[in-house]
């Protein structure tokens, strides 16, 4: 034992974290994990669209590194391989999950459900599966069978200090009887008055029913529905001068008083009521159907209060801020700024109320500007987002022979995406109307241009009258219509294992306005022209047997992929245009890899490279320097990805292991891509060239490690892990790194080469999490106690995510050229998201 001792002391030293994942080849039949193997979390769920949540789940029986990183890392919300989670395939019986429009999965979808969710078929990358052709960033597919739920009852309390403080649950699965039906339930409750961050609650109501009848002659139906409605308000990032003045790591500026009692601006509604059909048919002993009709109509609605004609209401608005009238860093001041500057910052620092929204200022500015016949100063507007998805997928799985299997499967599918905004408060006023007011001044009153829908704008040509719950802004549907087919096959020889995978597939899409806006008159009622894409792709992976424990795997992908209808369109809030030059993304992965299994060393290293070009991102956001909303569409991107792994595993003894996992990684932009921009207060589409090379993919650490003791015994279980965490990037702005930009701001040096402002970056550092629990054997089922603590030693300084302010350090004058400097600075205000402190959970169960 001390010989063991020391050499996984000095294993664990000296290991470059540069390596590590995967040398199976075959996806992991269903289990039933344990109580305590797989716990979602909120980081987990993708549960705030305020906060990076593109959270990638990973597991595999034998990868050290898979096995652990999802949810020990899961508190920074840290991606595999820092892939954007559409590249990760989630299924449920065999048909894909993941949202049409943006490719990604919500874990929100299951939120709630953690028993139905705990048997599941896991496929790392380059590995084989019987449901899928294995995504870029690795598939799990969900068993929603009734049948294959654990008999028996289970009742569950929880108490914690993190998005909720309260979650109760209770389930049932009976197993089959003697007729072969089966039947399973779920209901699950979590709450919160108050969550770990201040303004914010948490109401979640999580159901799941399902049945199931299987027939001696190898067919079986089953039936399941699910659903979890939740209300939630949300945490906005600030910038590291409030969170000082506000002397508070989780200051929320999206909270405020009202008549003496608090009120979130940012509450979101999410419902997605969910439906599957399967049948499964065991033609023979090595011939199995299964085909699996899925169906759900999501609602997702978000608020956010807004305003128009008047000053910004948000309380940590950079004007509000103390740096705006004294230069801090380093610019010319006199007595005057300092006066200004200790007169904000007395404000900010004399009373909580003073750094949140003031309601009751609100309602009574909207009163008064309703004496006077004016529209609301300001309102709460609601983003509406129901999507009504329908797939239909079906799997033959057949073994061909002695270690010979082939797998073969289609998918059709098609979703309709209703995409609107509403008003949801006026706040006291009396009126508002349907016109864009950021283009008034630009536009003349009577213009047309002004008009959000020309055919309700009425005979005054003043806009639709809008009243709470009525649609203005924006409303259209997007449409996409998808097939796909699929092909494996597996061989096992005497030395050796191999897999060839290959799919081919059809995307069209389109969009359809429900609103003639007044910029695009001829191009934004009614549909689009159809964009149509084929797609396809394979991959080859084998496993070599260099002895009985030690096992080498080699892998290689090359696939098309159609874009995104969520990056499709320029501006889809107001005209049909697609994007110029839109292409399928080409996207070439590889991966070697090593796994040494021995009796008391468990090791995988594995390094990995993956390139995209064709890529088209998207963003929308409002920009402060003209006062309107921009829309900008970056095509011709190209990145890359890669780095090393590391998963190690010493039995140090019976009862007690060691783990070591770690990664460190590169995913960055390699060229400057291609730009067109629009401006919410213009129909002037601008084509630019914007500075992103070099640009690394944000909200996720790319480097990380965790150094962690297992303890097992007696119904005990005691983790306890040291985790590190670094190299955290944020969301770069695009609009700082125009040429057109640079050009203006003179950002060039000698030899006429652009100056590219750095990306802002987070802060990294240690979080030791543990966890202790207790399994007690009655003579009538079984009680547990788990803790589960995180961040145990209170490190409030590291960065989960953010994002670089899109607005200019300068000014710029009538003629379009540079002015001076400002005195805030927002090139060196990037807004972030901190880790939240010790928090914890504490649960009880009891199964039976």
């Amino acid at each position: 034992m001390q010989n063991k001792l020391k050499l996984a002391v000095i294993v664990f030293f000296y290991s470059p974290l540069a390596f590590a994942q995967n040398t199976q080849t075959e996806g992991q039949a269903a289990k039933q994990m344990d109580e305590t193997a797989f716990t979602f979390t909120e980081a987990q769920l993708g549960e705030d669209d305020d906060m990076s949540q593109n959270v990638t789940i990973l597991n595999s029986n034998t990868n050290v590194y898979a096995s652990e990183v999802g949810y020990l890392f899961s508190p920074v919300r840290f991606r595999y391989r820092a892939f954007n989670q559409k590249y990760n395939g989630v299924y449920i019986n065999g048909t894909p999950m993941n949202d049409m429009e943006s490719g990604q999965f919500r874990y929100s979808l299951v939120g709630g459900l953690n028993q139905q969710t705990k048997s599941v078929d896991f496929s790392l990358p380059f590995e084989s599966s019987n449901f899928a052709m294995t995504d870029m960033a690795g598939s799990n597919n969900y068993n929603f069978r009734a049948g294959s739920m654990a008999a028996g009852h289970r009742f569950s309390l929880a108490a914690a200090n993190r998005n909720y403080t309260l979650r109760g649950m209770y389930s049932y699965a009976s197993g089959f009887n003697s007729k072969g039906w089966a039947i399973a339930a779920n209901l699950t409750y979590r709450w919160a008055n108050k969550g770990y961050v201040e303004g914010t609650f948490y109401n979640s109501l999580s159901y799941y029913f399902g049945v199931q009848k299987k027939w001696n002659n190898g067919h079986s139906l089953s039936f399941s529905t699910w659903g979890n409605p939740t209300e939630r308000s949300t945490q906005g990032a600030s910038t590291d001068e409030a969170y000082w003045l506000a002397n508070d790591y989780y200051y929320n500026p999206y909270w405020g008083y009202q008549n003496g009692h608090k009120r979130n601006s940012r509450v979101v509604n999410d419902f997605a009521p969910s439906a599957l059909f399967t049948w499964d048919w065991d033609i023979n002993d090595n011939t199995k159907l299964t085909t699996t009709l899925f169906g759900t109509y999501s609602m997702y609605k978000s608020t956010k209060l807004n305003y128009s004609n008047s000053e910004n209401p948000q309380p940590d608005y950079w004007k509000n801020l103390p740096s705006s009238y004294y230069d801090v860093w380093g610019g010319t001041n006199d007595d005057a700024a300092y006066g200004q500057w200790k007169a904000s910052y007395d404000y900010w620092t004399g009373s909580k109320a003073n750094r949140q929204i003031n309601w009751d200022r609100l309602y009574w500015a909207n009163k008064q500007a309703g004496l006077n016949g004016n529209d609301a100063l300001y309102f709460v507007q609601a983003k509406h987002s129901d999507n009504m998805m329908l797939n239909l997928a079906s799997t033959l799985n057949k073994n061909i022979g002695k270690n010979k299997n082939w797998n073969l499967g289609f998918v059709l599918g098609q979703n309709k995406g209703r995409h609107y905004q509403t008003m949801d408060d006026l706040l006291g006023a009396s009126s508002y109307h349907n016109i864009n007011t950021y283009a008034v001044g630009q536009y003349a009153s009577t213009s047309d241009a002004i008009q959000y829908d020309l055919n309700t704008m009425g005979p005054n040509r003043t806009g639709k009258l809008v009243y709470e719950g009525d649609k203005f802004g924006y409303d259209y549907d997007l449409m996409v219509r998808r097939a796909m087919g699929w092909t494996s096959y597996t061989e096992a020889l005497n030395f050796m294992r191999y897999t060839v995978a290959a799919k081919l597939g059809y995307d069209n899409m389109f969009r359809k306005g429900h609103m003639r806006n007044g910029m695009f008159a001829d191009n934004s009622f009614g549909k689009s022209k159809h964009a149509d894409f084929v797609s396809g792709g394979f991959k080859v992976s084998t496993v070599f047997a260099l002895a009985p424990a030690h096992t080498v795997s080699l892998g290689v992908g090359y696939e098309h992929r159609a874009p995104q209808i969520n990056t499709a369109f320029v501006s889809p809030e107001m005209n049909n245009n697609f994007v110029d030059n839109l292409k399928n993304e080409r996207v070439f992965s590889s991966e070697i890899g090593y796994q040494y299994n021995g009796s008391w060393l468990h090791l995988n290293l594995s390094g990995f490279y993956s390139r995209m070009t064709n890529v088209t991102e998207w963003q929308n956001f409002f920009f402060d320097d003209v006062n309107s909303f921009t829309y900008v569409s970056m095509t011709n991107i190209k990145k890359h990805y890669y780095g090393a792994e590391l998963g190690m595993k010493v039995k140090l003894a019976s009862f007690l292991d060691l783990k070591a996992l770690g990664t460190i990684s590169d995913a960055k932009y390699i060229n400057n891509a291609n730009v067109t921009y629009m401006n919410s207060t213009s129909a002037v589409m601008t084509q630019d060239i914007v500075m992103n090379k070099d640009m690394r993919e944000a909200g996720t650490p790319l480097t990380a490690a965790s150094a962690g003791l297992s303890f097992h015994q007696g119904g005990w279980y005691i983790d306890l892990n040291a985790n590190y965490y670094d190299r955290i990037y944020l969301s770069y702005s695009p609009s700082y790194r125009y040429q057109g930009t640079l050009t203006t701001m003179k950002s060039v040096d000698n030899e006429g080469n652009f100056i590219v402002p750095d990306q802002a970056k987070g802060h990294g550092g240690w979080m030791v999490d543990g966890s202790i629990g207790k399994s007690i054997r009655l003579s009538k089922g079984s009680l547990n106690f788990n803790l589960m603590v995180s961040n145990i030693l209170n490190n409030q300084t590291i960065v989960t995510g953010g994002y670089e302010q899109s607005r200019s350090d300068y000014t710029v004058t009538s003629d379009g050229t540079y002015s001076k400097e400002r005195v805030y600075k927002f090139s060196k205000n990037p807004k972030k998201y901190y880790a939240f402190g010790t928090n914890g959970m504490f649960q009880i169960s009891y199964r039976f």
